[in-house]
């Protein structure tokens, strides 16, 4: 008779004992898989948020400013020292050590038009780079194409009385509404976007920008870094972070994975005792067992090989459940979890790896000494039983 079959044998043989010890450990490892795919999956919906957010980078002209009070009344400021930004000057962004994060770079012009005799924010913009950083506008009607196209926020369009298609005299300059943003909340609904050449012309501002806008590709980004470069590079010009609210949610996503690992540990832990406990329980139970095994000439490391086989086909039972069971968990509270109604489960070909993996080295070693225990029974002591 090989070992193997002796192995699988005695597992028919206990199904209640080999039961409990399958579901022992298949919870610590569904439990591992379900924490690791949540924080990875979360991680990942966080970072396609903050692709979506657009602009992390902001870049403004240099300025000294005094702010003016008497008598504990605010009376406002004076600006004064106001430097510009030149557009060509941009251009150095793209030679900063992490140029590679840079996603893109949407530079602006603002100034007041007076359009039908209504006062509006005019903003100059390079559509291309504006709408890729602004993935949540919605356009009805049809983005801008020619210079002589505009782009009107909710209240401008209005404000002005127009609807996608409809014509705007801007200085004795014909332009068509080509479209209209839904509302969004923010400032850009009171807005008429034109390309940005055009705007520098009407505004008076050729060559010169207001602000800029710069996307880093990713959330572990190195935004600090990329800040102070991009200092260096246009030193007349300051330049600042606006990501705290997309930090503020990794941090808190960092410290549930701190605290995920923790529990995780834990399970292990419990996990690694359930299997210890059983698989020392087994063997006391098969003393006689044994006896006859070592009196028939089974060396102890045949004894060994046997009690180790039984642990690891169970364990590798456990690492296949386990995963099905911590995908299960993590897709169903993946949803309640969430920044994104539409976040996907994260599905790494790793993390089934690892987890089949953990289990087994989690069962050969609980069941180590159980096994050294069982081999090293004296024959004669086990026979007395008989």
């Amino acid at each position: 008779m090989k070992l193997h079959t002796i192995s699988i044998n005695n597992l028919k043989r206990r199904k209640s004992r080999m039961a409990f010890l399958t579901i022992g450990l298949m919870v610590g490892i569904a439990t591992i898989v379900t924490l690791v795919t949540l924080t990875r999956s979360m991680s990942r919906d966080i970072e396609a948020k903050m692709d979506e957010f657009g602009a992390n980078i902001l870049i403004t002209p240099q300025s000294n400013g005094l702010a003016m009070n008497y008598g504990g009344i605010s009376l406002g400021g004076v600006t004064f020292d106001q430097r510009e930004i030149r557009e060509r000057d941009l251009e150095r962004i793209r030679t900063i050590a992490n140029h590679q994060n840079i996603s893109a770079v949407s530079p602006k012009v603002v100034g007041g038009i007076t359009v039908n005799n209504h006062g509006v924010l005019l903003v100059g913009v390079n559509f291309e780079s504006e709408l890729r950083m602004k993935q949540w506008w919605k356009v009805f009607g049809s983005e801008p194409k020619s210079e002589h196209d505009l782009l009107l926020g909710t209240d401008a369009a209005k404000v002005l009385n127009v609807l996608p298609g409809d014509h705007l005299t801007i200085k004795g300059e014909q332009f068509t509404v080509t479209g209209v943003l839904d509302q969004t909340g923010s400032q850009d609904d009171a807005l008429v976007f034109a390309p940005l050449a055009k705007a520098q012309k009407l505004l008076g501002k050729e060559g010169k920008i207001t602000l800029a806008e710069v996307a880093a590709l990713c959330s572990g980004c190195p935004i600090g870094d990329m800040v102070s470069q991009i200092a260096e590079k246009l030193p007349d010009a300051r330049v600042s972070a606006i990501q705290q609210v997309v930090e503020g949610r990794l941090k808190a996503l960092n410290q549930f994975k701190r605290f995920s690992y923790a529990m995780a540990g834990v399970v292990v832990f419990i996990g690694s005792l359930i299997v210890f406990v059983t698989m020392m329980g087994s063997v006391n139970e098969r003393t006689t067992e044994i006896g006859v095994f070592r009196a028939i000439g089974f060396r102890r490391s045949h004894i060994m090989r046997i009690i180790l086989l039984e642990a690891a086909l169970v364990s590798l039972l456990a690492g296949l459940l386990g995963y099905a069971a911590g995908m299960g968990g993590a897709g169903f509270a993946l949803p309640f979890m969430a920044e994104s109604k539409n976040a996907k489960l994260l599905w790494d070909g790793w993390v089934a790896g690892g987890s089949i993996t953990l289990a087994l080295v989690l069962g050969l070693l609980a069941s180590l000494y159980p096994a050294l225990h069982a081999s090293k029974m004296d024959p004669t002591e086990a026979l007395r039983a008989l």
